[in-house]
């Protein structure tokens, strides 16, 4: 409701901006009216019977995990529409914008309430369709264009697969109620149609969620503005793929083909993300590499699936949104007041822009993982995790190495986020001299690095009922004990923390000396290879178009009889076709009779005078008419 008045007020600006922020803020007012009794652990639920022969209901479910994300997507939705407000300039439909904003919103929170996996699907697409509209708001750029194609592509896909999984859940279990689901987690392991289901709805989990191989599409969706890259790209909609992940987690974990699947993919993309962010130049291309291995992290922990590990990935999930889309802000900001975000034209700008830098740099440190700031204890988790897989040798020594790695890149990529853009030599060759921006522009960026040094600083008192909430929800009486505290002691964590950010310092500095970091260009081969597959693809059209609509109209009739004769062929060719039982025939009324003598005669009629175009035309109308007119006769007029 609230998109449509968006899209309808066409001006004034202001006005569409506050419709735009009133949606999110009356959403966190239902939601804390309903906090105190999920806080207690309790499932809400409101159930309306929509398409029930095809058990669709209209079922919104909320719980702990649900009322976790929901918070997530409105409160930094909220922020968002105030950032948005003073990002985008005259020239661009703020209606428009905010409307497909507020769409994506609404989709986005029905995914993670609805209460029937069908229902499910239907707002999955939503965030789909809604995401293209907003990776290509800016549509007269190539890039803008060529990213808004890509993420359908892959993440529809992904969603064509996710219905197919969920068609089997609902074959397996009988039911497509989530309740009902979660609960029959033996039920579906059991079947022989386990490993089609699981692979069905990872290849959802993954593409959503921009898991190796099909993580490329995420950073060439940058190309959005920066506004859309803060909600969808980091706090929102790559999310969805780990909150189905953790939502079937009770269904589809427990099996060493979920272990091995889930946290091989996790782990490289972990890797991959990082190891490519170092070496980009666009400050808005660093953060999506990071975010394709914050979520591979995400994604490791929760394919571990001890009960500390379910823990962790949930926590990092919270973390993550809070630094990732403040620091998505910041560099929209830089982008903004400066021109460019290439990191090569910048550097120095803490003289220019201190109060910027100083929220950038610290929303920095906490996604490389140092002490007293939010990623610094989810960090600390995984590694405490990757030091305690039991029954699977091979597989812990190589998630260890894996985990001192991510710690090792994440450093180095942060430092270079902070050090060529802050720190240096520069600005070079801007067209305007680089100054902060209004002041309440600042404030969405100011409210969520207070937040990561709050958490950091204060876990017990701050992320603590929400970090139990969420998981709880998804372990219920697994759910394990814990101490979330910013010291634990000097313990092998924190030794490994330690190595990581020592071996990332000397990794980007080593780099800087070994190489020429602004002369080093890392091509994504996922783009190259998309691009081939399309360009196949229009090329087979084009071919297969040429060959069977080459103008030739009595070709193409021959084709289309063909197939209307192939199609009712096929249920007797292949034996499923049982022949109804024969009843008496009725005469046919005069009316009828009627009726069908002024077709035939029109259609004779339309032979004789084919050469008059526009009198056949209009006996042919007559012929269709009196087609019409029998099928209501008939009483049968859905075939009209």
């Amino acid at each position: 409701m609230a998109a449509a008045m968006v899209f309808l007020r066409m001006r004034p600006r202001g006005q569409v901006a506050w419709i735009a922020a009133a949606a999110p803020l009356l959403g966190l007012l239902v939601l804390a009216w309903a906090t105190p009794a999920v806080l207690h652990g309790w499932t809400l639920r409101a159930d309306h019977a929509w398409i029930p022969q095809l058990g669709l209901d209209f079922d919104l479910r909320l719980d702990g995990l649900a009322w976790m994300f929901a918070g997530l997507v409105l409160a930094i939705g909220a922020l968002v529409v105030m950032y948005a407000h003073y990002y985008l300039t005259t020239e661009d439909s703020a209606p428009r914008f905010f409307g497909c904003l507020l769409l994506f919103m609404g989709s986005m929170l029905g995914v993670v309430i609805a209460g029937n996996l069908l229902l499910l699907l239907v707002f999955w697409e939503l965030t789909s369709l809604s995401s293209f509209l907003l990776i290509g708001f800016w549509y007269r750029n190539q890039d803008a264009r060529e990213g808004a194609r890509m993420a359908p592509a892959i993440t529809g896909g992904g969603g064509l697969a996710l219905l197919g999984g969920v068609l089997l859940i609902g074959r397996i279990v009988g039911s497509y109620d989530l309740d009902t689901v979660l609960a029959s987690g033996d039920l579906i392991r059991a079947s022989a149609l386990y490993p089609w289901v699981l692979g069905l709805m990872l290849a959802g989990v993954f593409t959503k969620s921009a898991q190796f191989p099909l993580h490329f599409w995420l950073p060439h969706a940058m190309a959005a503005p920066t506004p859309v890259s803060a909600y969808l790209h980091s706090a929102t909609m790559v999310k969805a793929g780990v909150f189905l992940l953790a939502r079937l987690h009770p269904a589809l974990a427990g099996t060493d083909l979920f272990f091995y699947t889930v946290s091989g993919i996790g782990a490289i993309t972990l890797l991959l993300g990082a190891w490519y962010a170092i070496f980009q130049h666009d400050l808005k291309g660093l953060l999506a590499y990071s975010t394709i291995s914050h979520l591979g992290l995400i994604t490791l922990l929760f394919g571990l699936s001890t009960p500390m590990a379910v823990v962790a990935g949930v926590f990092h999930i919270l973390n993550h949104a809070t630094f990732k889309a403040s620091l998505f802000m910041a560099a929209g900001i830089i982008d903004h007041e400066t021109g460019t975000r290439d990191m090569r034209r910048l550097g120095n700008l803490r003289r220019f822009m201190p109060v910027t830098s100083a929220l950038a740099i610290t929303a920095s440190l906490a996604m490389a993982g140092i002490p007293l700031l939010n990623g610094f204890l989810s960090k600390e988790m995984f590694f405490a995790e990757a030091l305690d897989i039991d029954g699977h040798r091979g597989m812990a020594i190589a998630i260890s190495i894996a985990a001192l790695l991510y710690a090792a890149f994440g450093v180095a990529y942060s430092l270079r986020f902070v050090h060529e853009t802050f720190f240096g030599d520069g600005p070079h060759g801007l067209d305007r001299t680089p100054h902060e921006p209004p002041r309440w522009m600042k404030i969405p960026v100011e409210v969520l690095v207070l937040l990561c040094v709050a958490v950091g600083m204060f876990p017990a008192w701050t992320v603590a009922p929400v970090l139990h909430a969420g998981a709880s929800a998804i372990l219920g009486s697994a759910m394990p004990s814990y101490d979330l505290a910013i010291w634990h002691g000097f313990n092998k964590p924190l030794l490994m923390s330690m190595a990581g950010t020592v071996g990332g310092i000397a990794l980007y500095f080593g780099l800087r000396r070994l190489l020429d970091l602004h002369a080093n260009v890392r091509r994504s081969f996922g783009r190259r290879l998309f691009r081939w597959n399309m360009e196949a693809l229009y090329a087979l059209a084009e071919r297969f178009t040429a060959a069977i609509a080459n103008g030739s109209l009595q070709r193409s009739l021959v084709w289309l009889v063909l197939a209307a004769l192939a199609a009712g062929a096929a249920p007797f060719v292949s034996g499923t076709h049982a022949l109804p039982p024969l009843r008496a025939p009725q005469p046919m009324p005069l009316l009828g009779w009627l009726l069908w003598l002024v077709l035939v005669a029109c259609a004779l009629y339309t032979v004789k005078i084919y050469r008059q175009r526009l009198l056949a035309l209009i006996v042919l109308g007559g012929a269709g008419l009196m087609v019409s007119l029998t099928f209501v006769f008939l009483s049968a007029p859905d075939l009209t």
